[in-house]
């Protein structure tokens, strides 16, 4: 999270259960945790996740437990979740499930209720949470583009970690992998992505605003060395066996 007019790089350490800033002579800056939390330690104690900016400064963030144990979040992972306000610390919202992705769009603050694959609203007078589209994925990684939220979906399989949660117990069949495009009036899905094969989990969305045809190279070092991006015209003059053309602006690969 880079806050407007500050150099300051923000990110959630879940492992320490902390918000920090980086810097080069250190592994990380600690700079807040929530107060339940007593001291820092690598015990991944709330499962600390989700940061939500306003006005370029961390405002909520949420975790899945108020707990000061080590990993003591998972026995309460299908109803322990919270949402919290970083200037105040307090909880703002409770009986959540692994919530994730905390945002602030329009005046609004939105949150994913992962576990139960929904994405809502929350009303942090009032400390309440409604429910706006119910996703057939375990919800994580949130986004809005105009009036539509984009979601990733996780089909999450049996395991330890997501065992006790409502999107689990759904039959596999019915658990999606993709982004969700859900418009924010009716909550109604308006369009999806689903990724069937090879990817099963999605753990941030970002909307990319002006650009066209995005291509992704997978984490292969010599594939990265030998793939090369050229506009039309000289990509005419590259030889045939080193070309692959893709749909928008011309690609060389070798």
């Amino acid at each position: 999270m880079d806050a407007p007019g500050a150099p300051e790089l923000w990110f959630v350490n879940t492992r320490f259960s902390c918000l920090c800033t980086r810097d080069l002579s250190y592994s990380f800056v600690p700079r807040w945790r929530p107060p339940f939390i007593s001291a820092l330690a690598p015990e991944d104690r709330c499962h600390l996740n989700g940061p939500a900016l306003d006005q370029g400064r961390p405002r909520f963030v949420t975790a899945l437990a108020v707990s000061d144990e080590p990993a003591g979040w998972r026995p309460h992972k299908r109803d322990g979740g919270v949402l919290l306000d970083v200037p105040s610390g307090e909880v703002v919202t409770r009986g959540l499930s692994m919530p994730h992705s905390p945002r602030c769009y329009r005046g609004q603050v939105w949150l994913l209720n992962s576990g139960a694959g929904g994405l809502g609203l929350v009303q942090p007078g009032a400390g309440t949470y409604e429910e706006v589209a119910a996703l057939p994925g375990f919800t994580r990684g949130l986004d809005f583009g105009d009036r539509f939220a984009f979601v990733g979906l996780s089909q999450v399989r049996e395991s330890a970690i997501f065992s006790g949660i409502a999107i689990a117990e759904r039959p596999l069949a019915e658990r999606c992998c993709g982004v969700w495009a859900v418009d924010l009036a009716t909550g109604q899905t308006v369009a999806f992505v689903k990724f069937e094969d090879g990817v099963q989990e999605i753990f941030a969305v970002q909307v990319v605003v002006g650009r066209h045809f995005p291509e992704l190279l997978n984490d292969d070092p010599a594939r990265i060395a030998d793939s090369f991006v050229l506009p039309d015209g000289p990509l005419d003059t590259v030889a045939a066996a080193y070309v692959r053309r893709a749909t928008g602006p011309g690609a060389a690969t070798r």
